[in-house]
């Protein structure tokens, strides 16, 4: 069931890979939820539910609709959805005693979680999954269909929330409080202001976990830069988790480029959903309008020179201009003029980016390999992500791009064909990085698969 690719890599064929990336997600599934990874990550994450719904859409459509309701009953009364909610296992740090949620009052009583939020990827899921449930049966469509009247509202009042406490002080863009908001905990886009927080004499003493748990340390984020994590997770406590508050006090605050398209990606997919299932035209509309505001201010972060997008540090009052995927984020949600755009693709298109000549697979990486932040296996300083590369392939497909979608997809298949469903992807050997039987890989690549 397997052929020899490149050098000493074995890549599996599509019946093969298939199978073993719906393993992954049986062996990882707790029945309420499907862990993120075995060792690493056991328990739920906000964006790696919504990919990992999609790909259970593919088994067992009913399943799939569970992962989303076990994360949506964790929701907060405020709106807000955690980007982490715990399950019985205590070998993760940090745990919910260190984020000190179990005191704030809009947290429901029975689940423990982080405070803060990820990217809202749900409503794409949610789009995903009843697209593929009606390309099943009328059955698999009903079940779809009946969740998302239910989950619709909850979805919505989640994007008021990040409307309300998020969008503004910082040009307009979608503000994070953490890096690790931002779903690439560790990037480059990060290194300034982070570099400004200072971390009290009082940061409570703490053991990490996670450089256990891989073979390679070097692969994660340094103890330098999770004393600065921690010290944020710290001041989030003293808040009392108080949105507006939070907001006030953190030492971290930018206005993150890629988190505000994919909120008005994900904000026009609500609304298209919300039409379709007769939700109310006032709200609907509202929808529309984040997503304008947040798509306008993507198209201004935009680099007058070289085109590419930009995170704002609010502390610092400076635009971000760091060689990353998230420079590209227009091309997610639009609103580019078309010169703009087309420059935009070409250099997306080209050999500092998905067209560099050594990579194993024609896709971006998380940073260029020509930046002098590149680090082929540094986390998010370097190696290709699977779920980006399905995110941006399916925002090409949406706007028409039919050829560039198509090239993701094939080439997200061929970068994740030895089957062991890395975290994320040395670019030039292919070799997967981080923790094995990663869950949104293995839920990526089988809705990649299945979608041919």
């Amino acid at each position: 069931m397997t052929t020899t690719a490149t050098g000493n890599r074995v890549a599996h064929r599509p019946t093969s890979l298939a199978a073993r990336a719906a393993t992954v997600l049986r062996d990882n599934d707790t029945g309420s939820l499907v862990t993120a990874s075995p060792r690493l990550y056991p328990h739920m994450w906000s964006w790696d539910a919504a990919f990992i719904a999609m790909g259970l859409a593919h088994i067992d459509v009913h399943r799939a609709v569970r992962e989303l309701r076990t994360l949506l009953a964790a929701q907060w009364h405020d709106g807000m959805i955690p980007h982490i909610v715990f399950t019985g296992d205590d070998d993760y740090f940090p745990g919910p005693d260190r984020w000190g949620t179990d005191d704030a009052p809009q947290r429901p009583r029975d689940v423990r979680t982080s405070g803060i939020c990820q990217p809202p990827v749900h409503a794409i899921a949610l789009r995903r999954i009843i697209d593929t449930a009606r390309r099943t049966s009328k059955a698999d469509a009903a079940i779809a269909e009946d969740f998302a009247r239910d989950a619709w509202p909850s979805l919505r009042r989640w994007h008021r929330w990040i409307a309300r406490h998020r969008m503004s002080g910082a040009r307009g863009l979608v503000t994070i409080v953490h890096g690790w908001e931002s779903g690439m905990d560790n990037s480059p886009r990060w290194d300034a202001p982070y570099l400004a927080v200072r971390p009290g004499a009082d940061l409570p003493p703490y053991v990490r976990l996670d450089v256990l748990k891989v073979d390679d340390p070097g692969q994660r984020p340094s103890d330098d830069e999770y004393d600065r994590y921690l010290w944020l997770v710290e001041q989030l406590r003293r808040a009392g988790h108080q949105p507006d508050r939070v907001v006030e006090t953190s030492a971290f605050l930018v206005g993150d480029v890629f988190v505000t398209a994919v909120f008005a990606l994900a904000s026009e997919t609500l609304a298209d959903l919300g039409a379709e299932l007769g939700a109310p035209a006032a709200e609907i509309a509202e929808l529309r309008k984040w997503a304008g505001q947040a798509r306008d201010a993507t198209a201004r972060s935009c680099h007058p020179e070289t085109g590419k997008a930009r995170d704002f540090d609010v502390h610092a009052g400076t635009w971000l201009d760091t060689d990353s995927l998230a420079a590209f984020s227009p091309l997610l949600c639009g609103g580019l003029p078309a010169a703009a755009e087309e420059r935009l693709v070409a250099t997306l298109d080209g050999p500092a980016w998905s067209g560099h000549p050594d990579l194993i697979a024609a896709v971006p990486p998380s940073v260029s390999p020509h930046s002098e932040d590149f680090d082929p296996r540094q986390y998010w300083r370097g190696p290709q992500w699977p779920v980006l590369i399905w995110l941006f392939g399916w925002a090409f497909g949406l706007r028409g791009w039919e050829r560039h979608a198509s090239e993701f997809r094939a080439q997200g298949v061929h970068l994740a064909s030895d089957g062991s469903f890395g975290e994320y992807y040395e670019p030039f050997t292919g070799e997967p990085l981080g923790s094995p039987n990663q869950s949104w890989t293995a839920a990526v690549v089988l809705d990649w698969l299945c979608s041919v």
